[in-house]
This record gives C-alpha cells, structure tokens and sequence, in this order.
C-alpha cells in the first residue's frame, strides 16, 4: 500500500514510494538487489526462522536468521542481502564461522560445506544493530520507534519498497518465498508482540522481557514479514466462509478497544465480498488479524497493519470524491484486498508491483458494489481518475528494484474496470479473477503470466490494451468526425495494433459498440446537424473531435 507520492502534497500524505528515476543509470547496488545474482540463483529458499530481540529505548536490535535453503545446483558463494546500517556479526554453517565480503547491502559468504544438488542445507546469520528509521512510515520505510498517547514505547516494521533486509538478513527478493516462516520476537515488558501467522507459545526470559514465537505456514513474501509491539489487547471472532471456519484477531491498543470492535464489524462483510469476487482468503490456516500500529497500514500477510485512527474513508476523506468512499474504512478494506493480490499472487520483480496495487486499488470499487450496486462502484473507480498523473509508465525496468509510476493504483484501476467493459460478460469477469487466485495460489509470477491469463480466460486478446495503459503514459483517444453524413471515427494516441471496442451514444441514441482501429471507419447518422458522440465513462478514454 503505498499511493502517489505528488498526491501527498494534495490529499495530505497518500502512501507514496521513494522511486528511481527511469532516466538513472542503474547502478551496481540495483542490480544486486533487484536481480537474481549467480549467488541466489543456484539456492531456493524452504524456511525462514527469524529470532530478533528489540530494544526500543537503544532504538536497535540483535538478532539470527536461520535459512533451509534447497540446492538447485551447484555453488561456492551465497548472497545474503542485510541493509546498512545493521552489522553482520558471523555468518555459520556446519559449525563453522564462514568468510564473507560485503559489498553495499549484499554479503557474499564462502561455502565451506559441499552443496550437493537436491539436498537441503542451512545456514545461520547473526546480524545486529540500529536499523533504517522510518521518516514517514509505510512511505519512507524502515523500524518505527514511536509512543502511544500514554507514552509507552510502540513499535512496528514497514518495510514495502524498502525491502525485508532493512531489519533482518535474508535472500532479499520477491521472485523467492519460504515455504513456511517463524518469527520469534522479544521485546521488554509489558509490551506485545504480534507478527504473522499464528501465536506458537510465550516465554518468560527472566530478564524483564518476553519472547512471542509466530509461526506462518504457508510461503509468505519477506516484506510482509512484520513487527508490531505495544500495549495491545486481544479479542476474537470467528468468519463462515468458502472454506469453512476462518479465525479473527484484533490487536488494538487497550485504550482502543472499543473504538476497535466498533470499527472491525466491518472485517465480515467485507470478507464475504471479497471471496466472492476473488475466491477463499487465502490462508485459513494462519488466520485473519488486524493489528493497530503507528503508521497508517500495510498488507502484512495474516498481519494487516491499522492505522486509519477507527473512522471511514482515508483519513476521513472520500479519495474519490465521488460521495462513495465515506461508507467504509479504506485501510481495512485496500490491506485486506492484499491478502489475495500482493500475498497470495506476489510479483516476481517489483516492476510488476501493479498486479499487487492496480488489482487492490480496484477491489475497493468492487466492495462499493458489493455495498451499493454496480453503478456506485463505477462512480467510485471514475471518480478516482483525477489523481492519475500519467507521468511515467506504470511498467517499470527489469531487474533493478524499480517501481513504476504510482498511476499503477488508480490508472492500473481504471484499465482493469476499462477491462471489465471490454469482456462484458460479468460472470466471466468474475470467474477471471477468482481464477487468478487459484490458478497462482501461493505463487510468484510475472505480469506477463497475469496478461496473458487474462487473455486465455477472456477469449479476447489484452495485449495491446495492457501495453497502452502499463507501458506509456498516453490515454487513448477516440477521434471523429462528420464527412457527408457519416460519423468517421479512429483510435488515435494508442500503441500500434490498438483495436479496444469501445462504447458509444450517437447523437443522443443507444450506447452501442463501435470497434475502431488506427484507421478511419465510418458509419451513417441518423440525421443532419451538429455531431454529438458520448463515450460510455466505464472506458477510460477521451472523445476528441478531429479537427476539420
């Protein structure tokens, strides 16, 4: 969750992203962190067991993450990837310290043991430090280290964008997820800890601290991966859904408690909407939890980060502007759409990051159907199209840990509505996006498989239609003009081959279907007089008349 950073200035702090500009050169750093090196690509990740313990009055931490990796095959050096400021301590396996050189944020480590292809292996690193403080969490990421209203320290991890390694060593990119995960957090009493999945047991240390062992069972992406520690209190319920009995925990802090179970009912409705349209949550075996913390939120699987202060909308406000948004709290319902489109289905390469953000931005529409119908959830999604900028692709470059422009929320929104148009046929629609889930259950992938799906399933070819809206920052224009009582009309300022059917009013009529291409075709008016042609507003595209 991390929208336009130029609407921050407007709508006061919309989530946004530090990105690179597309005309830098990449650099070495980039490269390591957004590729798969020769040193990550001979290993695959199984488990991840993370142990941090967290000083919130040194602002820093020490910890250990112990990777069961399978050999794919054969190889001497390993990339673990740790950001700076944090230190590695020793990196060990087989009983032995190994050596390691460190360049930026990656740490090469020399295998001492054999890596025979097929076996498994584990390795430890022991890492230490003050981590990246977030300036302006989720958008400029990092730990933290924040204070409830009555002075108890509060700490949390927002780290999208950012990336896992800016607190805990691990193999820092999407493309590769750990089949299962435990995360073993201490912190000082009387604080609690609430990460992922589902709570394992307590420990008492002696010390003034407590260990809270969480354990996820099924592959989580690594920035999903989360700390939030405060005075929280605990309450429970319980959701019928597609697969049965699903689990919820609300962990407000315990001044909030009623504010929370005010402001929670809401976590069932929007359930029932969401597997509608989407299919079962995908992890009824790790639970539904949403958990107060001192930024605005973030999609942390089984985990949702809360920080919408209990009031509807986005802070308060309609994003729209269209009188939709007010009805239902955006941060509950935009997280909660990650659980299906950025956890469940996880790109590969964050220059796909509008499969993670277009297809939630889009989810919050459908919760408006669900609420009110099929037209107010149109108005929702057309109202948002004055926050698009079309200032740069939504497509970034390969390879090298770019994000797009953040038009990948409301514009990648408005392209999949424009979509829905495009398929007329609802049930299809629906059964496209269910099928998204279960076809990529649990899995990494390219935008190009979620294109090229879509497609299959749509009977339809997209591609022209996802390279004009991921891919250039032009919005397709549809051109006409009145020649001897035929309205002439052609797609103009579209990628080559661009051939959308498009929805129209003539002079008043019907809406009917025109098929325009990059050529002029024509067809007779009902009368004389001056043209007037009004495109279906469900099609994001503009009228323009040529001119004469």
């Amino acid at each position: 969750m991390r929208i336009a950073a130029a609407l921050l200035a407007c709508l006061l702090a919309l989530p946004g992203a530090v990105h690179a500009q597309e005309t830098a050169r990449p650099t070495r750093a980039d490269t390591l962190r957004g590729t798969i090196t020769p040193q990550r690509a001979w290993w695959d990740v199984s488990f991840y067991d993370l142990d941090v313990r967290i000083d919130p009055a040194a602002q820093s931490i020490r910890g250990r993450t112990a990777i069961t990796y399978h050999v794919l095959q054969p190889g001497r050096e390993m990339q673990i990837d740790l950001q700076m400021p944090l230190m590695m301590d020793s990196i060990v396996q087989d009983g032995r310290r190994l050596a390691y050189r460190r360049e930026g944020n990656a740490f090469f480590v020399t295998l001492q043991s054999p890596q025979q292809v097929g076996k498994r292996k584990a390795i430890d690193a022991h890492f230490q430090g003050r981590p990246r403080a977030a300036r302006n969490a989720p958008w400029d990421g990092g730990f933290v280290w924040g204070q409830d209203s009555t002075g108890a320290p509060w700490v949390a991890t927002a780290v999208q964008g950012l990336g896992a390694s800016a607190w805990w060593a691990n193999k820092d990119t999407q493309a590769d997820e750990p089949d299962s995960q435990r995360v073993a957090i201490t912190v000082p009493d009387p604080m609690v800890n609430v990460s992922n999945g589902r709570l394992r047991g307590t420990r008492k240390n002696g010390d003034g601290t407590t260990t809270y062992e969480w354990f996820v069972s099924k592959p989580i992406n690594n920035y999903d991966v989360a700390v939030n520690a405060g005075n929280y209190v605990h309450f429970s319920d319980t959701y019928q859904g597609e697969k049965g009995t699903l689990t919820l925990d609300f962990w407000p802090l315990a001044y909030h408690e009623a504010a929370a179970r005010r402001q929670f009912q809401q976590v069932k409705p929007m359930l029932a909407c969401f597997e509608r349209w989407f299919g079962p949550f995908p992890w009824y075996e790790d639970g539904f939890k949403i958990v107060e913390t001192p930024h605005l939120g973030m999609e942390h699987q089984s985990a949702i980060a809360y920080g919408n202060h209990y009031q509807n909308g986005y802070r308060g406000r309609d994003l729209s502007q269209s009188g939709e948004g007010l009805d239902w709290d955006f941060i509950i319902v935009h997280e909660s759409g990650h659980e299906w489109f950025g956890n469940n289905i996880t790109t590969r390469d964050i220059a796909d990051m509008w499969v993670h953000e277009g297809f939630t931005s889009y989810s919050e529409s459908l919760y408006v159907e669900c609420l009110r119908g099929k037209e107010a959830g149109a108005r929702y999604t057309i109202g948002l199209r004055k926050n698009i900028e079309n200032d740069r692709p939504i497509v970034a470059r390969y390879g090298i840990n770019e994000e797009g422009s953040s038009d990948m929320y409301y514009k990648g929104h408005n392209m999949l509505h424009t979509i829905r148009q495009v398929i007329a046929d609802d049930a299809k629609w629906r059964g496209i996006l269910r099928g998204l889930n279960s076809t990529f259950r649990h899995q990494t992938v390219t935008g190009e498989q979620v294109q090229r799906y879509m497609s299959q399933q749509a009977g339809i070819d997209l591609s022209r239609v996802f390279a004009q809206y991921l891919t250039t920052t032009k919005v397709p224009v549809l051109e006409y003009r009145v020649r001897d009582g035929q309205l002439g009309y052609r797609w103009a300022n579209v990628v080559p081959g661009f051939a959308m059917p498009v929805r129209v009013s003539v002079q008043g009529g019907p809406m009917r279907t025109l098929r325009p291409t990059e050529r002029w075709q024509t067809l007779p008016l009902p009368s004389r007089g001056d043209v007037r042609l009004r495109v279906d507003e469900n099609f994001y595209v503009e009228p323009r008349q040529a001119a004469r």
